[in-house]
């Protein structure tokens, strides 16, 4: 009988038991000054990542400035042709 698969719950487990272990790999890497400085900046990223969260990734506009505009448009489609709609798929009753 072939063995089954662990659960996401027991991997999850079993690889936190590395946990310092890794924080300990991270910090010898991000301290070796001998290290490539991408793999320095990569180990203090994780470290500042795991320890504080990422950073809030602010929502810009087009160009990078202001809060980014979402237009939600919501449209219900039965199947049967909309003689009352124009073909570009504007609302007729839309006012700008």
């Amino acid at each position: 009988m072939p063995r089954k698969a662990r659960s996401v719950t027991n991997i999850r487990s079993e690889a936190r038991k590395h946990t310092e272990t890794a924080l300990n790999t991270l910090t010898a890497i991000a301290s070796q000054p001998k290290a490539p400085a991408a793999a320095r900046v990569a180990a203090a990223t994780a470290l500042l990542d795991r320890g504080w969260g990422k950073a809030a990734q602010p929502l810009t506009g087009e160009d990078g400035k202001g809060p980014a505009v979402i237009e939600v448009i919501r449209r219900i489609v039965d199947g049967a042709e909309d003689h009352d709609r124009p073909a570009n798929g504007e609302d007729l009753h839309t006012t700008h």
